[in-house]
Parts: structure tokens; C-alpha cells; sequence
């Protein structure tokens, strides 16, 4: 005699990048067990757990291999908030005052994707030189580790984002190019050229959240900011 097959909840959301709807459900034991052992290892299972658990939750909707990686964290909050609760406790320095922790419930309901101030995927680098850029996808960062950029990190980060070269009249599809062709054309950009790009990584979409502290001794009130998946655990 078989056993009964328990029916999960779904609930619905809001893809950042794109706005489309995308049913979801909590993650189950497996999962749970999945995201812990990850938890034990590097970076790179870490990331590659993140992404089976969203793409499992999604039904399998959703491309894991093309969304922006912000759209990654976005989604495994929400499926976290539903599956382990909505709010988690987080001890957060008082701004100022660093020494002092004030324990703050913080509603991962209302963590959204916010972009920065002026931004943009295009970029001219001369009068007819223009560069059009792509998020950076899961993969990117679980293919390598970015979490401190070195020189060399930077360039090839660049490479992996570059989604057009526009030269007069003339479109270059990164797809269509090399690896190599796409170093030595970054390699290629003054400090300027290529500091004008880094806005791009510095402005684009992120999870972002503000909470206002109350400090126990002055009672004084300030607020943080807190940026990215890793600030909410």
C-alpha cells in the first residue's frame, strides 16, 4: 500500500528582471538538506545548492542558467520566508557605534531589488565605440570566485557580462566572439574606459533592505542598510 503524498502550498512572485509571474512552494526536507550540506563546503556548492532549490520550488519554470543572479537570491528569500519563517533575527552593529549589536527582527516580506541610482547596461567609450552589457548569472560567480576582485578578476567579469560591442554602424554579439577576442578587447581600454564599465557592476539590481536601529543605551536612532543574500543570514 502506497503512501500518502502530503500537498505542498504554492504561492506566486514577481521575477525582478523581467516582472514575470512565477509559481513557487517551500522547500521541503530534501532541500533543507541539500542547502545544509552546502553550508559545510565552498563557495561553489554553496551557490550550485542555492540554484537547485530555486529551480526546484519553481516547478522547473525558470531558466537557472540565464537569470541575473539577483534574480537567484530574490527568488530563494521568498522561498526561505515561506518554508522557514518570514522574519529572522539578525544581531546588527549600531552605525557608529560598531561594538554595540542590536538584535533585530528583520521581515524578508518586504526585502525587494532595488537598482542604483543613474544605471545602465550601455556604455560609450569613444564617439563610435559603444559596450552593452548582460547581468551576471549564477553561474558566473559559481565558475569562479569573485567574492575579492583581483585585477585579473575584474577583466574576466567584464568579459563574461560583455553582451554587444557597437563600433559606427557595426554590432559585435559577444556569442559570436572568442574568449580571447573579448580579453584583449577590454585589455585594450584605458583606466578610464574600463572604470567607466565597473558603474555598471556597482549600480545593478541587488536586495536590498533598511532597518532602523534604536541604540540601548542612548536610544538614539540610526539606520543600516543591508545589501545581498548573505546580509539577511
Amino acid at each position: 500500500m502506497a503512501l500518502p503524498k502530503l500537498n505542498t502550498q504554492t504561492f506566486e512572485l514577481n521575477v525582478p528582471s523581467t516582472d514575470e509571474k512565477v509559481k513557487y512552494r517551500p522547500f521541503l526536507v530534501r532541500e533543507e538538506k541539500i542547502l545544509l550540506q552546502s553550508q559545510e563546503g565552498e563557495q561553489k556548492e554553496v551557490f550550485n545548492a542555492l540554484s537547485d532549490v530555486v529551480k526546484a520550488c519553481t516547478f522547473d519554470k525558470v531558466d537557472i542558467e540565464r537569470l541575473p543572479s539577483f534574480d537567484i537570491e530574490y527568488m530563494f528569500l521568498k522561498i526561505r520566508s515561506k518554508s522557514v519563517g518570514e522574519k529572522v533575527k539578525l544581531n546588527l552593529a549600531f552605525p557608529g557605534d560598531e561594538k554595540v549589536k542590536v538584535p533585530t527582527d528583520v521581515d524578508l516580506t518586504k526585502v525587494e531589488v532595488e537598482v542604483g541610482d543613474n544605471h545602465t547596461n550601455k556604455f560609450d567609450l569613444t564617439d563610435t565605440v559603444s559596450v552593452v552589457m548582460q547581468y551576471p548569472t549564477m553561474k558566473t560567480f559559481v565558475d569562479r570566485n569573485y567574492t575579492k576582485l583581483t585585477a585579473d578578476d575584474a577583466v574576466a567579469l567584464t568579459v563574461s557580462c560583455i553582451n554587444q560591442i557597437m563600433d559606427g554602424v557595426e554590432t559585435y554579439e559577444a556569442r559570436d566572439l572568442s574568449k580571447k577576442e573579448l580579453t584583449e578587447f577590454v585589455e585594450n581600454l584605458t583606466q578610464n574606459q574600463f572604470a567607466k564599465i565597473q558603474e555598471f557592476f556597482a549600480s545593478m539590481p541587488k536586495l536590498s533592505h533598511t532597518v532602523t536601529l534604536t541604540h540601548p543605551k542612548t536610544k538614539k536612532k540610526g539606520k543600516v542598510v543591508l545589501e545581498g543574500m548573505q546580509s539577511f543570514f
